[in-house]
């Protein structure tokens, strides 16, 4: 449910070489955690030998740093150690060059070949995160115990990225090993993908024993509106490249939908075939009192290449008021145009009233018709989920995030194309990257004004300083914290006329050095032009509110773009007049509905003379005649 993938057990089989090296790798390149692959199925009860070449243990990544140095990461190591993690998560037992299962009895051999490689570190004077592009080429195959060749075929990983340079005095060098283990990762599960075919017809139990077994195709109950549209009858069969897992995410992780909550089906689909599938699609159908909530009930899948696997999220919000009962989402995966379908697999829930009544900010007010803002631009994050099960999950951030989006597209005249959404895994730090250095830099103006609304969590360092914390963020693994410098590094060279940063969520200490001084956070830099409307001023909790399910600032901000916080009754809410309200509110709540202390943190504090002062957020149709 959390992302997380537990390892089967096995016994220590690491040699001392590869210790040394991934100690050098610890230290000379960053901290490196657990290998993350994706779901792999139950290890196969087959026994291999694994040969990993010379011409892959040996390879090493130059690259020159910031400081003209030339640096080299050894890339052959770290493939390595994640083509054994990928076959100790395929088969039973595993043995190769320096380690492996005691006293395995290889049944067959598995061999990796590389055919060719690249990686290139584009420096660029303009941004302190450099393009960074790695391919690998290799031909994986599978040999019998006499030298006959059981399956062969091409495996491909093109990863690109950009990197960051680390916080050291001189600012050398980049952060390069979470993008060497994730692309190590990336190849040695397409590796392992395609090699458990070989054994498909040897052991089909146990590749389909995670499986359910094929549905009849659902129908819709009768008089169910559903937008699918009439497809060319395919099947359902082994010889399919589609194999998928579909989940049920409810907000408090209970398993039961009640009223008023927000409902996620995750359906998550590899192809563990050899060639591209262009036009998949994703279908729900099932009860009614469920299906009629999703927006949609058919989703394209992107195109899925050899090996490589895609999430896909329908998203419903359940009404206040519903009938307790069970029901059923039938969840089908097909490529229409090559007649192929992966088994239907079906969810069974149970659905119940609560006493949770809607809000009036969950109604999201009459668009304006005639209040446009097409130099607005509103990047809205919200993570409530985290890969890493010792971060605290925040109930409501998701939501909150796609709450903001909404109001400012409906009160604040943003078009859509204006607004940038990402939510819990979607929210990972390259798709931040993404939004700050290659969505907004075309679009800027002197007349742009940018609004960063983040919902989450934020962590501190001893030294003041605030590190955000995107969805693959961990407390044991720093250099995939965002730090809160670079964001604003980022929003100033853009040279808008205009940059709003809003965070709610919780502040926590990275690390207590009860040798030093903590400092408290800082969230103001010297110079910078960026306003800042901060949940809590010091560390804390960032209070949700359960009654209204919002975090406690979100709630007022929404109230305050209503129109509540309009304190000269123009018609207009002004940035100042939304901080105001915010400010006062969110204090009071605090203390009177939580007997907590929360007070936002406004930088630097608004003049009334001040231009950015009277900037106009929204504005209410009902208020204009609209």
């Amino acid at each position: 449910m959390n992302g997380s993938f537990s390892m089967p057990a096995r016994p220590l089989r690491t040699p001392l070489p590869a210790i040394l090296t991934m100690l050098f790798l610890i230290i000379g390149v960053g901290c490196a955690s657990h290998l993350e692959f994706p779901p792999m199925g139950e290890p196969l009860h087959v026994s291999v030998k694994l040969e990993i070449p010379a011409s892959i243990k040996t390879l090493r990544a130059e690259y020159t740093d910031g400081c003209g140095h030339l640096m080299q990461v050894p890339l052959g190591a770290r493939l390595e150690e994640a083509l054994v993690e990928g076959a100790y998560r395929t088969f039973k037992s595993v043995s190769y060059e320096g380690g492996g299962s005691k006293d395995a009895v290889p049944e067959a051999v598995v061999r990796v070949d590389l055919v060719n490689w690249s990686f290139k570190l584009q420096q660029d004077n303009l941004y302190d995160r450099v393009p960074a592009n790695i391919q690998l080429n290799a031909i994986a195959r599978v040999y019998d115990l006499t030298g006959k060749v059981l399956r062969e075929s091409e495996v491909k990983v093109v990863r690109q990225e950009r990197l960051r340079l680390e916080a050291a005095q001189r600012n050398c060098d980049y952060i390069i090993d979470p993008f060497i283990q994730d692309t190590s990762v990336d190849f040695a599960s397409k590796v392992s993908m395609d090699v458990r075919e070989a054994f498909g017809g040897k052991t089909q139990a146990a590749v389909t024993a995670a499986t359910p077994a094929p549905l009849a195709t659902p129908q819709p109950a009768a008089g169910l509106p559903t937008s699918r549209p009439q497809l060319p009858a395919t099947t359902a069969s082994a010889s399919s490249s589609l194999r998928f897992k579909a989940m049920i995410l409810d907000e408090n992780g209970n398993l039961v939908l009640e009223g008023g909550e927000r409902v996620r089906v995750r359906v998550d689909i590899v192809n563990v075939g050899m060639t591209a599938i262009q036009q998949a699609i994703v279908s729900l159908s099932g009860s009614q009192a469920l299906i009629t909530h999703f927006p949609s009930s058919v989703l394209p899948v992107p195109a899925l290449q050899p090996g490589e696997t895609k999430s896909i999220e329908f998203v419903a919000t359940l009404p206040p008021s519903i009938q307790p009962q069970k029901a059923e989402l039938h969840v089908t995966v097909e490529e229409p145009a090559s007649h192929q379908a992966a088994p239907a697999q079906t969810l069974t829930v149970v659905m119940q009233a609560t006493g949770i009544k809607t809000d009036d900010v969950d109604q999201i007010p009459v668009a304006t018709t005639t209040f446009h803002q097409p130099n607005t631009y509103l990047l809205s994050i919200g993570i409530g989920s985290y890969r890493d099960p010792q971060v605290l999950p925040r109930k409501f951030a998701s939501l909150d995030a796609e709450m903001v989006a909404s109001y400012f597209q409906a009160l604040g005249g943003v078009p859509s194309t204006n607004v940038r959404l990402l939510q819990d895994w979607k929210a990972l730090r390259p798709d931040i990257d993404e939004a700050l250095l290659d969505w907004l830099p075309p679009h800027m103006t002197k007349e742009a004004v940018v609004i960063v609304y983040f919902a989450g969590q934020a962590m501190v360092t001893h030294t003041g300083e605030v590190l955000l914390v995107p969805y693959e963020g961990s407390p044991t693994a720093t250099s995939r914290l965002y730090p809160l410098k670079d964001l604003e590094a980022a929003l100033t060279r853009l040279k808008a006329k205009q940059v709003i940063l809003l965070f709610d969520g919780m502040v926590s200490r990275l690390h207590s050095d009860p040798k030093v001084k903590n400092l408290p956070p800082r969230w103001d830099s010297a110079g910078s032009s960026i306003i800042r409307i901060v949940s809590s001023d010091n560390l804390g909790k960032g209070l949700e509110d359960d009654t209204h399910r919002h975090g406690l600032m979100t709630y007022y901000l929404l109230r305050a773009l209503r129109g509540e916080s309009d304190s000269n009754r123009d018609g207009s809410v002004t940035l100042a007049e939304t901080a105001a309200y915010v400010s006062q509110k969110v204090t009071w709540a605090a203390k009177t509905q939580f007997n907590s202390d929360q007070r936002p943190l406004i930088v630097p504090p608004l003049k009334q003379t001040d231009p950015s002062s009277a900037l106009v957020l929204s504005k209410l149709a009902a208020i204009r005649g609209e």
